[in-house]
C-alpha cells in the first residue's frame, strides 16, 4: 500500500529481486536465447516485416526507453519492438529485450497512450529481468529444451497438419506460460511502465483505460477471454494500484501522432490480405472517411491507398494517397485548437508513394520518378531504414547497379543485423553478373535469419563461381570455418558461457 501512494515525481527504487538466481542466467545468455527465438520468428510468415510499422513501433518504444534511465536495466539491453499478424489481443516480451505486439492489439488500442501502456508494461518486465529471474532457478542446460520448445511451436505453424494453423497468439501464449510471471512481477511491470509513460509524456490514464476494456471483455465474453489477460493475469488490485497513482498526478493531455493512425491502417490491411479481408478493410476505411476528424479521415484515405496497392491497382492507390495528403495538409480553420506544429507523418506517406512507383518498374517514367523521390527522401530522412532500402531499390531499378552496391556495402557496415541490406546487395550483384559476391551476400542474409545450413550452401556456390577471386576465396574459407564452428556450438552447449 505504501508503494501505491508513492508520487510519480519520486523514483520507484524497485528492488532487484532474486540476485543469486540471476547470476545463473547472465545477460549474455538471456540475449542469446532471445536472438535464437527471433531467428525463427523473423522467418515466420506472420512476422510483420513492414518497414513503416517497424519504424513506428521502434520509435515509440525507444521514446519510452529513453525517457527512463533505468529502462535498459542493469543488462543495458538494446530493445527491438515488432508486430506479428494475429487476431488475438496480446503482447509479449522475449528474453533479451525483444518485445512483440499482436496486430489485433495494435488495432484495439484507441489512443497512442494505450499502446504506450502495453509497451511500457513489457519494458518493465525486461528492465526488472523477470525472465532471467524466472529461468535463473534452472540450470543453463534447461534453456536448450526451452528454446527448442518455443522454436518447435513456431515451426508447427507452417505445418499443414496443424489444426487450422496454430496462431501466433498461441505461440506467444505458450511463451508467456512457460515464462509465467507471478502477481508480484505483474505489479512491478505495471509500476515501471506507469513511471516510464509519465516521464515520456504520455497520458498515464491510458494504462487503466486499456486494462478496464480488457476486463470488461473478459466479463462479457467469458468463453473468449482476451489472450492478453491469460498471459498477463489482471486483478482489480492492479487496476486500483494504477488508479491511485493517477489521482496523485496532474492531468496531462497528449495528442496522438498521425503515424499512430496510419500504421493502424496498414496493420488492418496486413492482418488479412485475402479477398474477403481486403473487402472488409475497405468497408472499414469508408466508415473512417465519414468521420469529422482530420486524422481519422486521413487514416481512412491512406488505408484505401494501401488496400488498392495490395490489390495491384496502382492508379487508384496513387489517387487515394494524394487525397490523404491533401486532407492532412489542408489549412486549419482560423481559431482551431492546437494550431501548433503540424504532424504529417512524412516517412509513412513517402514509403507508400515509393512502393507504388517501384511496383511499376516496367514504366521508365515511374522508375525515374521513384529514384528522384527516393534520393530526396533519403537525404531528408537518413536514419529511416525503410527509406534507405527503397533508395537502394530505386537505384537498382534505374540501372545504377554499381552505385547501389557501393551504398549497400556502406549500409551493411553500419547496420550489420539487417538481412534486407544483404538481400538487396545480392540483387545488385546479380544485376552486375557478379555471382560469387551475390552468393556471399545471400550467405550473410541467411546467417542473420538463423539459416546456417543455407548460408553454408551459398558459400559453397560462391566458391564454385567462375568469377571468385583469390581474395573472395579467402573470405569464403574464413566465413565457412566460422559458420561451421557456430553450427557445432549450436549442436552442443551453446548456452554455456566459456
Amino acid at each position: 500500500m505504501g508503494m501505491a501512494q508513492m508520487p510519480l515525481s519520486k523514483p520507484l527504487n524497485l528492488p532487484s529481486l532474486g540476485d543469486t538466481e540471476r547470476q545463473e542466467l547472465s545477460p549474455l545468455i538471456e540475449r542469446k536465447l532471445g536472438e535464437e527465438i527471433m531467428y525463427d520468428i523473423r522467418s515466420n510468415k506472420d512476422y510483420l516485416d513492414d518497414a513503416p510499422t517497424l519504424e513506428y513501433l521502434n520509435t515509440l518504444g525507444n521514446t519510452l526507453v529513453s525517457a527512463h534511465p533505468g529502462a535498459r536495466g542493469e543488462a543495458g539491453f538494446n530493445y527491438f519492438f515488432f508486430a506479428v499478424r494475429d487476431g488475438q489481443l496480446n503482447a509479449f516480451a522475449l528474453p533479451g529485450g525483444f518485445i512483440a505486439v499482436h496486430s489485433a492489439l495494435l488495432l484495439a488500442a484507441q489512443t497512442e497512450s494505450e499502446l504506450a501502456s502495453v509497451l511500457g508494461h513489457e519494458i518493465g518486465h525486461v528492465a526488472q529481468r523477470h525472465i532471467a529471474r524466472q529461468l535463473g532457478q534452472q540450470k543453463q542446460d534447461a534453456l536448450i529444451p526451452l528454446a527448442a520448445m518455443i522454436l518447435a511451436i513456431l515451426a508447427a505453424k507452417s505445418s499443414p497438419d496443424a489444426a487450422m494453423g496454430v496462431m501466433m497468439g498461441g505461440q506467444g501464449l505458450a511463451i508467456q506460460r512457460q515464462l509465467n510471471f507471478g502477481r508480484d512481477a505483474e505489479r512491478e511491470a505495471d509500476r515501471v511502465g506507469f513511471q516510464i509513460m509519465g516521464e515520456a509524456g504520455f497520458e498515464t490514464s491510458g494504462m487503466v483505460a486499456f486494462f478496464q476494456r480488457m476486463q470488461t471483455a473478459s466479463r462479457n465474453y467469458s468463453d473468449l477471454v482476451p489472450a492478453y489477460l491469460l498471459t498477463h493475469p489482471l486483478t482489480t488490485e492492479r487496476i486500483a494500484d494504477i488508479q491511485a497513482r493517477i489521482r496523485e498526478q496532474p492531468y496531462k493531455q497528449r495528442l496522438d501522432s498521425l503515424a499512430f493512425y496510419l500504421v493502424r491502417s496498414r496493420a488492418r490491411v496486413l492482418q488479412d490480405l485475402s479477398t474477403q479481408g481486403l473487402a472488409e478493410s475497405i468497408q472499414y476505411f469508408e466508415g473512417l472517411m465519414e468521420q469529422d476528424n482530420r486524422q481519422q479521415k486521413t487514416a481512412g484515405q491512406y488505408g484505401m491507398a494501401f488496400a488498392m496497392f495490395k490489390k495491384n491497382d496502382f492508379a487508384a492507390a496513387q489517387r487515394w494517397l494524394d487525397k490523404a495528403r491533401a486532407t492532412i495538409d489542408a489549412p486549419m480553420p482560423a481559431g482551431t485548437f492546437g494550431m501548433g506544429k503540424r504532424d504529417n507523418a512524412p516517412t509513412v506517406f513517402l514509403h507508400l508513394s515509393l512502393d507504388i512507383k517501384l511496383a511499376q518498374e516496367t514504366r521508365p517514367e515511374m522508375v525515374a520518378a521513384a529514384l528522384k523521390e527516393a534520393t530526396a527522401a533519403h537525404q531528408q530522412y537518413p536514419l529511416s531504414r525503410g527509406i534507405a532500402h527503397q533508395y537502394a531499390e530505386a537505384m537498382i531499378a534505374s540501372g545504377q547497379h554499381e552505385e547501389a552496391a557501393r551504398f549497400l556495402r556502406e549500409q551493411a557496415q553500419l547496420y550489420r543485423e539487417e538481412p534486407e541490406v544483404h538481400d538487396l546487395l545480392a540483387k545488385a550483384y546479380s544485376k552486375q553478373g557478379k555471382m560469387a559476391l551475390q552468393h556471399m551476400a545471400l550467405a550473410e542474409s541467411y546467417t542473420l535469419q538463423g539459416g546456417t545450413l543455407a548460408a553454408l550452401d551459398q558459400l559453397n556456390l560462391a566458391r564454385k563461381s567462375s568469377d571468385a577471386s583469390f581474395y573472395d576465396q579467402a573470405q569464403i574459407d574464413a566465413r565457412e570455418r566460422e559458420l561451421k564452428q557456430r553450427r557445432k556450438d549450436a549442436m552442443g552447449d551453446k548456452y554455456k558461457e566459456p
